[in-house]
């Protein structure tokens, strides 16, 4: 009976694979055809091909710049900007199609190891079964079964052997568990970038459109004629009372006079040299980003609304490595301010919210920078919320980034790094920097109107 069932674990393993007692991962034979791969390579050089093109169109940006201002440039620049924008869409178009074959390959590859996962763990319920049979034959049914003692102990070799096979067993559906939730957690990550790059296809969209009725609104009131165009920028020139009174939009918190904007980007930039028209110029990209920001966690929102829902937290380490709740919970309580009620920015898609202020901070990134905005400004708590506050806290960020070399370079790249970490000088990143400075040349133009 012994031999029998000790055969019949043995069957069990051979059958399920297991006696290959190691974890084998999910492999596609390189010398097979893979179109998922030769996708992959056409639209890589398909990007490579764009991404010439939008440096290209970049240069004559660069070059026109340098000429005197006149009709014939600045539709030179504007038609510059607007390519240079549609290669971008082209390319984001490219990006989310590579990233549709990566997210694809990870969904077979988690599907495989399910699979694998269940097989092995039936193989181990039978395995254990047929184990407590064995463990149930007594040493008295063995003697008295006219079997010698050779026989028994080959078999109970065998049976030693059968669970350390099991222990094995058990360690590689472990492993197999641990590698199939790695798996999920970048699929995750995938699907998270993904709905960022179409979220910013579509802020790619928006710059088109928006220059192109620039353009048409300039040959519309020129009809093409230098002579009015320059009685056009003439006329569009404002006065200081009235730069002064126009209101600055601040996320999340109560419009401020440009004056009084003015005013505190001038004191943030004397304390780390960053231009303030360029500190200005961030904050407004930021006030124009997204139509739902802010519209998160105010008193009147559902409970999916609510900072408990919109944020990483402690539990949520299998999708993200922050714990935004925890640090938001504590800087509440150290400003006073309850949790709830306290307005702030919406997910988008499937992301995370939670960014507090007219600057726009997560509170995991406000925490590190509130010590040195604090000490900046000689207050013992730096609050997100408060304007003078995201000002000085937006300026050290940029100064970090390079941004108190005051040059037109060294200012975009620091927009965008702020906006695309590692990836700044990527071609299809560059319209967030460039409408940062877009930004930063018309508050210069109302500073220098300020300051006559």
């Amino acid at each position: 009976m012994r031999s029998r069932v000790i055969f019949a674990v043995l069957f069990i393993l051979a059958g399920a694979g297991i006696a290959v007692l190691r974890a084998t991962p999910y492999i596609v034979d390189a010398q097979s055809p893979n179109p998922i791969e030769a996708r992959r390579t056409q639209l890589q050089a398909e990007l490579l091909e764009l991404e010439a093109q939008m440096r290209e169109q970049q240069a004559l940006v660069d070059g026109k710049r340098t000429e005197r201002v006149s009709l014939e440039r600045d539709i030179a620049i504007l038609d510059a900007e607007i390519q240079k924008a549609r290669l971008a869409i082209r390319a984001r178009d490219i990006e989310i199609q590579q990233l549709t074959g990566t997210i694809y390959s990870k969904e077979e590859i988690i599907a495989e190891l399910d699979a694998k996962l269940e097989r092995e763990k039936e193989a181990l319920a039978q395995f254990v079964r047929k184990t407590y049979e064995i463990d149930q034959v007594s040493m008295i049914e063995i003697i008295l079964g006219n079997r010698n003692f050779t026989d028994f102990f080959e078999e109970l070799d065998d049976y030693e052997a059968i669970k350390a096979a099991l222990r094995d067993s058990f360690r590689m559906v472990e492993a197999t568990k641990q590698e199939t939730q790695a798996e999920k957690i970048s699929l995750e990550s995938k699907h998270q970038e993904e709905l960022e790059l179409r979220r910013l296809q579509e802020m790619e969209k928006d710059s088109v459109e928006r220059q192109e009725r620039e353009k048409q609104r300039i040959l519309r009131e020129t009809r093409g004629e230098e002579s009015r165009y320059q009685q056009m920028l003439a006329t569009t020139e404002r006065t200081a009372a009235e730069i002064r009174a126009e209101l600055f939009a601040l996320r999340d918190t109560t419009a401020i006079p440009f004056g009084e904007a003015y005013q505190l980007a001038l004191e943030a930039s004397r304390a780390t040299g960053v231009r303030p028209a360029f500190i200005l110029a961030i904050l407004k990209q930021e006030t124009d980003l997204g139509s739902n920001v802010g519209t998160c966690n105010r008193p009147n929102d559902p409970p999916e609304k609510s900072w408990r829902h919109i944020m990483p937290g402690p539990n949520d380490g299998h999708r993200s490595s922050r714990d935004d709740q925890t640090v938001f919970l504590r800087i509440m309580q150290e400003l006073g301010r309850s949790p709830d009620g306290t307005p702030l920015s919406c997910p988008w898609g499937n992301g995370w919210g939670g960014a507090m202020g007219p600057s726009q901070f997560i509170p995991t990134t406000w925490a590190s920078y509130a010590p040195r905005v604090a000490a900046a400004l000689g207050v013992p708590l730096a609050d997100p919320w408060n304007p003078r506050h995201a000002f000085f806290a937006t300026a050290i960020f940029m100064q970090d980034l390079g941004a108190a070399a005051g040059t037109h370079a060294a200012e975009r790249e620091a927009a965008l790094r702020y906006y695309a970490g590692g990836n700044w000088n990527r071609p299809q990143n560059a319209f967030y920097g460039d409408s940062v400075m877009q930004h930063a040349a018309g508050f210069q133009r109302n500073i220098d109107i300020l300051n006559r």
